[in-house]
């Protein structure tokens, strides 16, 4: 289940989220539980904002967010547990 850190509207200058991950390796299964358990949470509190999920054989897993004026910020989340990719996840919209 997502956390209540999750489940609000996020910042106005996040323009996007987009994950990346292999849809079978053992290193992004985190990546993969937190978008199961946090996806639904995340896109009804923020129903505007694409939240993107591309899936590719030997990605490392990885999460961008796009903000305004055209930053983008990334965090390395491969091989990390769903409790510590939701903290990065975090980490990375502060």
């Amino acid at each position: 289940m997502a956390s209540k850190a999750l489940a609000k509207a996020f910042p106005k200058s996040l323009k996007e989220v987009r994950l990346h991950l292999c849809q079978t390796g053992q290193a992004s299964a985190g990546t993969r539980q937190f978008i199961q358990n946090s996806y639904k949470g995340i896109k009804a509190s923020n129903p505007e904002l694409p939240f993107l999920v591309r899936e590719a054989h030997g990605t490392p897993a990885r999460i961008f967010a796009r903000f305004e004026r055209g930053v983008e910020k990334q965090v390395e989340v491969d091989g990390l547990s769903e409790q510590d990719v939701q903290k990065k996840f975090q980490e990375l919209l502060t």
